[in-house]
């Protein structure tokens, strides 16, 4: 398969496994996601969605957030870990919100990414998810993909994000992100990794990435 082929036949068979897409983090509003996002650093989405109801009992706005003292998010968050960080950040982009944006969270990468503790994939996350602008969002799981189905050199996630814009159509990047992010954990995880369920690898994987899969197997049996 050329490039264009394998491009082609990985959208197919995302399509086909996932006609509908869960959204992995539970929200109702743009804040309330731009928090469950920046929660998710290093942390898993089950995770963060059992702890954010916790959190969002008590603020679920900025107003409310900011009557909060950092300790006491602190406390709650605890579980996601880097809650230091977190509990700051959150407060902090909380003031900024009221101070200069109305309280409302802003349609623009350059202002979600002056944030505390909001980087480029955060913005990405927020601007694709609650505002529908064409974004694609690198984590682990699509940086692993992308370089396993050799549509990336795989150095970092910037590189990995430009690729990805590079090869897929702009109207289904907001998608496509979401239903590799979920194949990912389903069929080609970094641990636990089964290569006969993971079409697409199996299909059109880098050649290195299959022969140190048979090999490890073979050392195994």
């Amino acid at each position: 398969m050329n490039k264009q082929e394998r491009v082609t036949f990985v959208i197919n068979t995302l399509k086909e496994l996932y006609p509908t897409i869960p959204i992995p983090l539970d929200h109702k509003d743009p804040y309330t996601l731009l928090i469950a996002v920046l929660l998710s650093a290093q942390c898993t989405d089950v995770r963060v969605n059992q702890i954010t109801p916790l959190l969002f009992a008590k603020a679920d706005n900025p107003y409310d957030m900011i009557k909060m003292s950092v300790e006491e998010i602190k406390e709650i968050i605890r579980p996601c870990g880097l809650s230091p960080m977190k509990s700051k950040g959150i407060h902090g982009l909380s003031h900024i919100l009221i101070n200069k944006h109305g309280g409302k969270v802003p349609q623009s990468f350059e202002f979600l990414e002056e944030l505390p503790a909001v980087g480029h994939k955060t913005a990405s996350v927020v601007m694709s998810q609650a505002f529908g602008v064409p974004a694609f969002p690198v984590d682990t799981h699509i940086h692993r993909l992308m370089y396993r189905w050799n549509l990336t050199n795989g150095k970092n996630v910037v590189q990995t994000e430009k690729d990805a814009k590079r090869i897929f159509p702009e109207e289904i990047w907001n998608d496509l992100h979401l239903q590799i992010i979920w194949y990912g954990r389903e069929y080609s995880p970094a641990r636990g990794w089964d290569l006969d369920k993971d079409i697409i690898t199996k299909t059109i994987g880098r050649k290195t990435i299959l022969d140190e899969y048979h090999k490890k197997q073979g050392t195994h049996k």
